[in-house]
């Protein structure tokens, strides 16, 4: 069996944020054993180089933002958290469901078969929608404008379902084994873990930029643990 995640090279310490949400909220997905993202693209032959040089390109870019959008004004944060995530997963998960039901159609009888992904990874879209479109028509406006605090509550709704999300992924590492493909996986189940591993960082880094960053500048953590302890 060749897994295909840690990302990169590394548990993704590289990314904004990332090594903090992998172990916060999925920690399952740090295979010790594994073989990286990368790895797996390099094993692939003839596109590896091309799959190599978009990862590459990807963490670069997150690199060299990392730590800038602490000292950001709200709203330019809002505008690249909508910009980079609102959008992108409006677009990934409804691929990936397309493609996880036909892996499960083809070769449900494969015991690797990730059987019942496509069902949760529908869930998660509709539950991702539900929380894009409360901040998008509600809470991000309010941030906006400099009234935050006005929206502890909401926020703390936010918070509530970003673990959630943490836990969807947590299954979805469960029902692929870790972003494990057999030996002799198709492209379709290959493009579908390769998305998979795609989706999962760009969801840990949009909670992380939200939780860490942009919620903080109006619910501050401690003041917020304070009030309810």
């Amino acid at each position: 069996m060749e897994p295909i995640m840690n990302t990169l090279d590394q548990p993704p310490g590289s990314l904004a944020g990332a090594t903090q949400i992998f172990q916060q909220y999925a920690p399952k997905f740090r295979r010790p054993d594994g073989q990286s993202l990368r790895e797996a693209a390099r094993a692939k032959g003839r596109r590896a180089q091309e799959i190599d040089d978009e990862l590459e390109r990807i963490a670069s870019q997150r690199t060299s933002r990392a730590g800038t959008w602490e000292d950001a004004p709200p709203s330019e944060l809002i505008a690249h958290i909508l910009e980079r995530f609102h959008q992108r997963h409006r677009q990934q998960l409804p691929e990936l469901i397309r493609l996880a039901r036909k892996v499960e159609q083809v070769h449900g009888e494969h015991p690797a078969s990730p059987r019942g992904l496509a069902d949760s990874l529908d869930s998660l879209r509709q539950e991702l929608e539900n929380h894009m479109q409360a901040e998008e028509q509600v809470l991000f406006p309010l941030m906006a404008r400099g009234e935050g605090t006005s929206a502890r509550t909401l926020i703390l709704v936010m918070r509530m379902e970003d673990r959630h999300h943490g836990e969807a992924l947590e299954r979805l590492n469960e029902l692929t084994g870790g972003l494990t493909l057999p030996p002799a996986a198709c492209n379709t189940w290959r493009a579908l873990y390769l998305g998979l591993a795609a989706l999962c960082v760009d969801l840990m880094e949009h909670v992380y930029l939200e939780d860490k960053v942009l919620f903080q500048t109006a619910t501050p953590i401690q003041k917020t643990e304070a009030s309810h302890g």
